[in-house]
Formats: C-alpha cells, sequence, structure tokens
C-alpha cells in the first residue's frame, strides 16, 4: 500500500504563494496517479489537480488552472503543488491522494494524506 503525507500549508495574504508537498512511501510514487483534493468547512470535496503515472499527463480544475501546478519528483518520491496567486476562496483543507487515473472522481483514488490546512486572509 501507500502511505501519503502533506505539508506545507500555513496562513498567508491574498495574491501570496505556497508549495504543498505529498511525500509517498511504500511504493513508488511514480507507478501511481496522484490527485490534490480540497475540502473547505461546510462543502464537498473538490477535485483540485491530477498528474497521471505512465506519461505525465495532468488535469486541472478550471478554478485554479494558470495559477496551480502539479509536478512529481520520483527521486524524492513526492509529489508536489505550487500554488500562486492564492484567493480567499483557496482555503480548505488540502488532501493529497494516489490511484490508477488521474480523474477528479475521489472514488476512484485508494490513499490519502491527512491534509494540510491552507488559509488564505483577504
Amino acid at each position: 500500500q501507500v502511505q501519503l503525507v502533506e505539508s506545507g500549508g500555513g496562513l498567508v495574504q491574498a495574491g501570496d504563494s505556497l508549495r504543498l508537498s505529498c511525500a509517498a512511501s511504500g511504493r513508488p510514487i511514480s507507478t501511481s496517479a496522484v490527485g490534490w483534493f480540497r475540502q473547505a468547512p461546510g462543502k464537498e470535496r473538490e477535485f483540485v489537480v491530477a498528474i497521471g503515472w505512465s506519461v505525465g499527463r495532468t488535469y486541472y480544475a478550471d478554478s485554479v488552472k494558470g495559477r496551480f501546478t502539479i509536478s512529481r519528483d520520483n527521486v524524492k518520491n513526492t509529489v508536489y503543488l505550487q500554488m500562486n496567486s492564492l484567493r480567499s476562496e483557496d482555503t480548505a483543507v488540502y488532501y493529497c491522494a494516489a490511484g490508477q487515473i488521474p480523474v477528479a472522481a475521489t472514488e476512484r483514488y485508494d490513499y490519502w494524506g491527512q491534509g494540510t490546512q491552507v488559509t488564505v486572509s483577504s
């Protein structure tokens, strides 16, 4: 199985940047599709971005396209989420997940991290 641990969240002001990390253990991260999801209080967990494991194709939610970038470092067995131009509506707990294919549906992912809080003040 795969164990995932997110880090890098914090409190920032609108317009600032953060880089989240998702460190994997148990299996090489290169063998899994990895997705980032977020959940705000009282809201459903929503898809942010995903990256495939075969050729690394990426898929972004419209709300973050052009601002967020997903990348993976197979040597460090870590996936990153670079978040720029943060807005107050980006405030949420961010989770990384591993699965077979890089899709938006949460049900298609087998392993989840514990989440890291991102708070953007306006």
